[in-house]
């Protein structure tokens, strides 16, 4: 059995539950184990790998599951050089996360605003254009996690400088993730 076939077999198995990231690690390093005597490579990609490509569902950071009612085949796309153009003319040749482009030197790309692996459409309308450092920080976090992050950090600025216009502009959106319960993992000192 390959790789992938462990993994889905496994999925297979534990159908419409939340299975956290270590536990499928685990089990599909010991049965590959087992099986083959050999030493599963790179777990961690393949299990995105079965996400990215609709076997399986991202349900949060770590969390995935697998629903036999629920099984797609998205179409998993990039954006074409044409979509690229409209997105960044659109958006100025400039990051949205923090204004700078190539004008300043700084590398560009064309970001789906909703992650592919996430249902997440190759459209105009889902793209963005983001900065190196900020399309790195969003796969690394999701949007709304960038984004509390960005207004805590203007915050912080603002009362560094005493100014009360943004500190009251940030307070309001930091407010509004918290009323929401969006990113509570992420503080906000005030």
């Amino acid at each position: 059995m390959d790789q992938e076939e462990l993994l889905k077999s496994f999925f297979r198995q534990n159908p419409n539950r939340n299975i956290s990231h270590p536990e499928v690690v685990d089990w599909v390093i010991e049965e590959y184990k087992n099986q083959t005597g050999k030493a599963f490579r790179d777990p961690d990609r393949a299990i995105r790998k079965l996400a990215q490509s609709g076997f399986s569902i991202k349900v949060a950071k770590g969390i995935y599951k697998y629903d036999p009612d629920h099984i797609t085949n998205p179409i998993l796309e990039d954006f074409t050089a044409a979509q690229k153009q409209e997105i960044f003319q659109r958006d100025g040749f400039r990051c949205v996360m923090c204004g700078r482009g190539r004008v300043e030197g700084v590398e560009i790309h064309a970001d789906h605003i909703k992650p592919k692996d996430l249902g997440g459409q190759t459209s105009i309308e889902n793209g963005q254009t983001l900065c190196d450092e900020h399309n790195f920080k969003k796969k690394k976090h999701n949007q709304t996690d960038s984004g509390k992050e960005m207004f805590i950090h203007l915050y912080a600025l603002a009362k560094a400088q005493n100014d009360l216009e943004t500190q009251d502009f940030c307070r309001q959106l930091l407010e509004v993730f918290e009323k929401n319960n969006v990113n509570g993992h992420i503080i906000w000192k005030k």
